[in-house]
């Protein structure tokens, strides 16, 4: 058990962020153990022929199965709310390599396998390699659903955020996961081989969704990491749905330019914005918007000159799942 202490300002410094680099280790915890992660069999399906002919040995490595310890050099804090897989990786290759030597031997103690023996003897020559084996792993089989696994977790930053500021800590963090309860001053994970409690001083908690890590919650207290709770968001169990009928049912609901126009907003965007992706007139995309503003599915603000507009919790949850409101395609 692992208890997170807020004190008066740690609610107010509590961020979000997307961590590519922790989905990639999740994908993999996947790809190794496939019939664990039900809820990823259909993308498993999909991606285990890609990764057949890859050298994935020194990843596999760097990144074992169960123990209170997990190397951090393999995945870094992220330094930014959603940062590019090869910053990311730069910052993996940047890692001292002394520092890569003592986090694999401090996780194997005495007992380090053959396949982690190059971290010890040549730190160097195999944190360069093993960043080539992330690369080729992402390439494989993230970077080709990346778009609708981000999607997914920018909407549930969005949802989390919006929480946080408008109703509190308790809306923000409730049902995050079942062994996870907010109690006054305290978020308490119940399910980890972590124990100890753990003062957030003013650092604030950074939250971070991630596909990969269902059924789990991966808390992370070890420098260079400033507590944090890496979480499976909501909506996981439709992130590999074929999308057709969710879009057909959607379209029926709220038309087929409206329902094009709630699913674009899974980011934030300005109304030019959604007229150059979507190839429409802004006057056109303007109408849509008041409407679906009307209907409580959207928001808008205004930075500098621009007013954006971004989906309200209602708006997520009809585009993530329109079953939810009794819809079927016809």
């Amino acid at each position: 058990m692992i208890r997170y202490y807020f004190g008066q300002d740690d609610v107010l410094r509590t961020r979000f962020a997307i961590a590519p680099l922790m989905d990639l280790i999740g994908a993999f915890y996947v790809l190794r153990l496939p019939d664990q992660y039900t809820v990823h069999r259909r993308w498993s399906v999909w991606a285990l022929p890609r990764i057949r002919e890859l050298d994935l040995s020194l990843l596999a490595a760097a990144t074992p199965f169960g123990g209170p310890y997990w190397p951090v050099f393999v995945s870094p804090p992220p330094r930014e709310p959603h940062p590019p897989i090869e910053a990311e990786l730069a910052r993996v290759a940047a890692t001292p390599p002394e520092r890569v030597a003592a986090e694999i031997t401090q996780r194997y103690d005495h007992d380090l396998p053959a396949a982690a023996l190059p971290f010890v003897e040549d730190p160097a020559r195999a944190l360069a390699v093993l960043v080539e084996q992330m690369r080729a792993l992402w390439a494989a089989v993230l970077e080709p659903r990346w778009a609708t696994i981000s999607a997914l977790l920018e909407a549930e930053l969005a949802a989390r955020a919006r929480n946080l500021v408008s109703v509190g800590s308790r809306a923000a963090f409730a049902d995050l996961h079942p062994s996870v309860r907010w109690d006054v001053d305290r978020l308490t994970v119940t399910a980890t081989v972590k124990t100890g409690d753990v003062d957030l001083a003013g650092r604030g908690l950074l939250v971070i969704p991630s596909a990969f890590t269902w059924p789990r919650v991966w808390p992370r207290t070890d420098p260079p990491w400033d507590p944090a709770l890496v979480y499976p968001p909501r909506g996981i169990g439709d992130l590999w749905e074929p999308a057709g009928a969710h879009d057909e049912a959607l379209e029926s609901l709220i038309g087929r330019r409206r329902a094009r126009i709630l699913q674009e907003l899974d980011r934030p965007a300005a109304t030019l914005d959604l007229a150059g992706r979507m190839n429409v007139s802004a006057g056109g995309i303007s109408d849509h918007l008041s409407v679906l503003r009307r209907a409580g599915l959207v928001t808008r603000w205004r930075e500098g000159r621009r007013v954006v507009y971004a989906r309200t919790l209602a708006g997520d949850a009809l585009c993530r799942s329109p079953r939810t409101y009794g819809l079927r395609p016809q």
